[in-house]
């Protein structure tokens, strides 16, 4: 079983990141392999309608010349997936919104390439607007027919600078039961 991990935040080694690092390390400590991939701060664009993936069908957006191609290709190979990313005037980074168009398209056009995998949003935030950066990402789960993990609140930690989150306590809290969460739903899928 793999999780893959994907951090939208342009601070490689800021509040997502670490929020990651501690929801993986969890993940692997009750036997699952993760992988974590940074396509914050990379130039990426967001979906252009072309319906090219349409026509293609395979598994791609046409456009190969960003990071989002691989993200996809890494969705596809996982059993679960995680996307992490800061809360920027109360949603995600356009880094994610351009990951979660792209995907979204790419799977639908290709008879629900990510459906029934287990998927969880992680948010950092300084104050407010987390909530509605959550839902956005949890809306591509939605769509996808994907499985959505929660946890004892929303899965999101709170600081300003980097590594703060790591002094919020009932986020890190909340990232290890979360790791809980997805490592018992994703031996129970995988048991079948």
């Amino acid at each position: 079983m793999k999780v893959v991990a994907i951090n939208g935040s342009p601070r490689k080694e800021g509040n997502t990141a670490a929020l990651l690092k501690e929801l993986t390390s969890k993940l692997e400590a009750e036997g699952i392999e993760t992988e974590l991939v940074h396509i914050g701060g990379k130039k990426v664009h967001g979906c252009t309608a072309c319906m090219k993936c349409f026509e293609m069908k395979n598994g791609l957006c046409v456009f190969d010349d960003d990071g989002i191609n691989e993200c996809i290709v890494k969705m596809r190979e996982a059993d679960g997936i995680v996307i992490g990313s800061p809360t920027y005037f109360a949603d995600v980074s356009t880094e994610v919104k351009a990951l979660i168009d792209r995907a979204g398209f790419v799977s639908i056009a290709n008879g629900g390439l990510l459906a029934r995998k287990v998927g969880a949003a992680v948010i950092a935030v300084r104050r407010a607007g987390a909530v509605h950066a959550y839902d956005t990402i949890n809306h591509l789960f939605g769509i996808s027919s994907m499985i959505t993990v929660g946890s004892s609140y929303w899965n999101l930690g709170v600081g300003l600078n980097p590594g703060d989150v790591n002094d919020d306590a009932e986020g890190m809290l909340t990232m290890g039961n979360l790791a809980s969460n997805m490592a018992w739903l994703l031996k129970k899928i995988n048991s079948e």
